[in-house]
C-alpha cells in the first residue's frame, strides 16, 4: 500500500485487495466496469529466483490467474484485455533479436509461466474471439522495484556497505527498459493496438550484468570490491534482445537513456531509504526467502 499513497485520495482510482485467482472476486470487480471498461493484467509472480525454489505459485497465478481474468472478459464483454508478459518467453537469443513471431523456448519456471498465460491468451482470441494484446516487455528498472530484483537489489546492497551477489561471469546480457518508457508504451497499445496481436517493448540498452554492477558503484563512489561473483543459477539465459519494429510503427520510442535512468533509479533508492529498508530488514518474508536461496545454490 505504501506504493498508492500518490493516488490514495485521488477519486478517480479505487482499491480492491483481491487474488486474481479467485474468479468471485474477479467477477465482483469486473461486472462493474461495463462493456466500455478494459483490464491491463500486471498481476503475476515474477521473480526467476523464486520460480526456481517455488514453482508452484507461478504456474497458479500467472496461467490460472489469467484463465480467470479471460473468462471475466468474456463473461461480461469486456472490450479490451492488455495481457503484460515479458521477453523471457522467447528463451536465451545468441545474436539478433526476438521478433514477435519468434518461437517460445523460456528456460526457468517463471518464463514457463508467463508463457502459458500467453499462450491461453491467443487461445482465447483464437477461439472465443476476445479482444485481446499481449506486450512482451525486457526488463524493467526505476522507482518503487522491491528489492530483490538485481537493479534495486545492487543499489541498496551498496548503500547499506553489502556484497554485490553475480551470478556466473557477469556477463549475462540484458536490455533495460526505465519503467515510465514501458508504461508509455503500454498505454499505446491499449488505445491503439490491433486486437489479437503482439508487441515486444524493448530498451535497446543492451548490458552485461557485470557492466550494471560497475555503473551503480561507481556513481556511488564505492569500490568495484563489494562485487561478489556467486554460483550461477540453475538454466541463466545468456542474452535477451528484442525487435521493436512494431510497437514503434506505432510512433512509440524510449525516450530515457540507459545512464540517464540508471542514475534517476540510483537517486530514487538514495531519497527512499525508508521505503526499501523496512522490507530488507523487516519484513521476515523477504529474508527468508534469501536465506532458502542462498541455501540451495
Amino acid at each position: 500500500m505504501d506504493n498508492l499513497k500518490e493516488v490514495e485520495n485521488n477519486p478517480r482510482y479505487s482499491f480492491v485487495k483481491g487474488d486474481i485467482c479467485d474468479s468471485a472476486a474477479v467477477e465482483k470487480v469486473v461486472s462493474q466496469l461495463g462493456s466500455s471498461g478494459a483490464i491491463v493484467n500486471f498481476a503475476a509472480e515474477t521473480h526467476v529466483d523464486r520460480s526456481i525454489l517455488s514453482a508452484g505459485s507461478f504456474v497458479q497465478t500467472d496461467v490460472y490467474g489469467t484463465y480467470a481474468l479471460l473468462e471475466a472478459v468474456k463473461k461480461f464483454k469486456i472490450s479490451r484485455y492488455l495481457h503484460i508478459s515479458t521477453d523471457e518467453v522467447y528463451g536465451s537469443i545468441e545474436a539478433g533479436s526476438f521478433t514477435e513471431e519468434s518461437p517460445l523456448l523460456p528456460n526457468s519456471p517463471y518464463a514457463a509461466s508467463k508463457a502459458g498465460g500467453d499462450l491461453l491468451v491467443r487461445a482465447y482470441y483464437k477461439t472465443y474471439h476476445l479482444p485481446v494484446l499481449i506486450t512482451r516487455s525486457s526488463n524493467n528498472y526505476g522507482p518503487y522495484q522491491y528489492p530483490e530484483k538485481v537493479i534495486p537489489l545492487f543499489i541498496t546492497n551498496a548503500l547499506e556497505g553489502k556484497k554485490l551477489p553475480l551470478y556466473g561471469d557477469g556477463k549475462n546480457v540484458r536490455d533495460w527498459l526505465y519503467v515510465e518508457d514501458n508504461c508509455e508504451a503500454i498505454d499505446l497499445v491499449l488505445r491503439k493496438g490491433t486486437m489479437g496481436e503482439i508487441y515486444n517493448i524493448g530498451g535497446e540498452n543492451e548490458r552485461e550484468n557485470l557492466e550494471v554492477a560497475r555503473f551503480i558503484l561507481k556513481e556511488l563512489n564505492l569500490s568495484e570490491s563489494l562485487i561478489e561473483y556467486v554460483k550461477d543459477r540453475p538454466g541463466h539465459d545468456r542474452r535477451y534482445a528484442l525487435d521493436c519494429s512494431k510497437i514503434k510503427s506505432l510512433g512509440w520510442k524510449a525516450k530515457t537513456t540507459w545512464e540517464e535512468g540508471l542514475r534517476k533509479t540510483i537517486s530514487w533508492y538514495q531519497t527512499h531509504q525508508q521505503w526499501w529498508v523496512r522490507i530488507k530488514q523487516k519484513q521476515s518474508e523477504f529474508l527468508d526467502f534469501y536465506q532458502k536461496w542462498y541455501q540451495s545454490t
